[in-house]
C-alpha cells in the first residue's frame, strides 16, 4: 500500500462527504500492487482513440465526454462521476479544452494519475490564433511556428496554446507513446504489450501522415475559412491555406460588423469553400456564403459521427482530409 495515494484518496472521499469511494480510492493505490490493468478515463473520442491503441489487446479505456459534447462547457453526469472515482489514470488535453473537467479531476479522481497532454514534452504545439481574419495560410497577429514558451495556467500548461494537438498525427504518435509509457510504469505485468502497441502504433501513424500528405498536396492553395480556429494542427501540417474562421469562439455567435467582416474576407481571398461543423447551426453560414459563389463542407474536430475505439483517429484525420478535398478539389476559384 503506498501511503501517499492512499492519503490523497481519502482526502478526496472525505471531501465528497457521504459519497461511499474511500474502497475506491484503495483500489487505486493497490492497482499496480495487484497487477490488475489499470482503469483509464480518457476525456475526448480523438484521444480515448489513441489510449485505445496503447491498450489494444489488454483493455478498454473509458470514454467520458458523451458524443456530440463540447469538451469546452460540460456537465458530468452520474455515470461520469462513477467512472472517475474508479480511475486508476485520467488523459486530458488540459484546462485549455476541458476547462470544466479541472475541478471534477481534483476532487472526485484524487487517487488517479493524471495525465495532462498539453504538459508533455516533445508535443508540436502552436499558438491560438487572434482575430479570426487571418494571412493567406493561415497566419495570424502571432504568426506560423510553434508557440513560445508563457506563464502556466495553475496546471503546468502554457497560455495561449491551440489545444487541438491531435489533429497532427506526430502529436499523435508522442501521445500514444506517453499513454503507453504511463501505463507500462502502473501496470508493470503487461509493459512488453504497451511498448509493442505503441511501436504498432507508431508504424500505421506515420503511414497516415505519408497518406495524408500526398492526398492533400493538390488543394493545400487553395483558400477557405473554417467555422472556428480548431484545425491549425492540421492545416500546419499539411500547408493548407486557410484564410480566417466565422466565429471568434466556438461558444459565441457573430454579430452583424463580424459577419459584414467575414464576407469581405470571403471576398478578399476569393475563399472557394467555407465549413460548418456539425454541433452547430449551418444557417450562418448560409447567409455568408450568398451570392459569394463559395461552396460549402463540413469539417469535424471531434468524430462526432464516428465509433469510438482504436480505428476512430485515423478515420477523422482521413475524414478531415476527404471533407477538405471534397469542397476545394471540387470548386474553382472565383474571378
Amino acid at each position: 500500500m503506498h501511503a501517499f495515494a492512499w492519503a490523497r484518496c481519502l482526502a478526496a472521499a472525505i471531501t465528497l462527504f457521504f459519497v461511499p469511494w474511500t474502497a475506491r480510492c484503495l483500489g487505486a493505490a493497490q492497482a499496480a500492487d495487484t497487477g490488475r490493468v489499470p482503469n483509464v478515463v480518457v476525456s475526448i473520442a480523438p484521444i480515448h482513440s489513441l489510449a485505445a491503441m496503447a491498450m489494444a489487446g489488454i483493455g478498454r479505456p473509458q470514454l467520458l465526454l458523451s458524443k456530440g459534447a463540447s469538451p469546452h462547457a460540460y456537465a458530468l453526469k452520474p455515470s461520469d462521476a462513477r467512472a472517475l472515482a474508479r480511475a486508476h489514470v485520467v488523459v486530458w488535453v488540459g484546462p485549455a479544452l476541458e476547462g470544466s473537467l479541472a475541478k471534477p479531476l481534483e476532487t472526485l479522481a484524487g487517487g488517479a494519475e493524471k495525465l495532462t497532454l498539453l504538459t508533455r514534452p516533445g508535443l508540436i504545439l502552436h499558438a491560438s490564433r487572434r482575430g479570426g481574419v487571418w494571412k493567406l495560410g493561415g497566419g495570424a497577429e502571432d504568426g506560423h511556428g510553434h508557440s513560445h514558451a508563457e506563464p502556466g495556467d495553475g496546471h503546468g500548461a502554457r497560455r495561449g496554446v491551440d489545444p487541438h494537438i491531435w489533429l497532427d498525427p506526430r502529436n499523435g504518435i508522442l501521445i500514444v507513446e506517453e499513454i503507453a509509457r504511463t501505463l507500462a510504469r502502473i501496470d508493470g505485468a503487461n509493459g512488453a504489450r504497451y511498448a509493442a502497441n505503441a511501436v504498432r502504433a507508431r508504424r500505421q501513424l506515420t503511414g497516415l501522415d505519408r497518406e495524408l500528405t500526398a492526398k492533400l498536396r493538390p488543394v493545400s492553395r487553395a483558400p477557405y475559412l473554417v467555422f472556428h480556429d480548431a484545425y491549425r494542427y492540421f492545416e500546419e501540417r499539411y500547408g493548407l491555406s486557410p484564410v480566417g474562421s466565422v466565429v471568434m469562439s466556438a461558444d459565441r455567435r457573430p454579430g452583424i460588423k463580424r459577419i459584414q467582416e467575414i464576407r469581405a474576407r470571403l471576398a478578399e481571398s476569393r475563399a472557394v469553400c467555407i465549413f460548418t461543423e456539425p454541433q452547430f447551426s449551418p444557417a450562418i453560414v448560409a447567409t455568408l456564403v450568398e451570392g459569394t459563389g463559395a461552396s460549402r463542407g463540413v469539417l469535424d474536430p471531434l468524430g462526432v459521427g464516428l465509433r469510438p475505439g482504436p480505428g476512430m483517429y485515423p478515420a477523422l484525420l482521413r475524414g478531415l482530409a476527404a471533407s477538405l478535398i471534397d469542397c476545394l478539389g471540387g470548386s474553382r476559384p472565383r474571378p
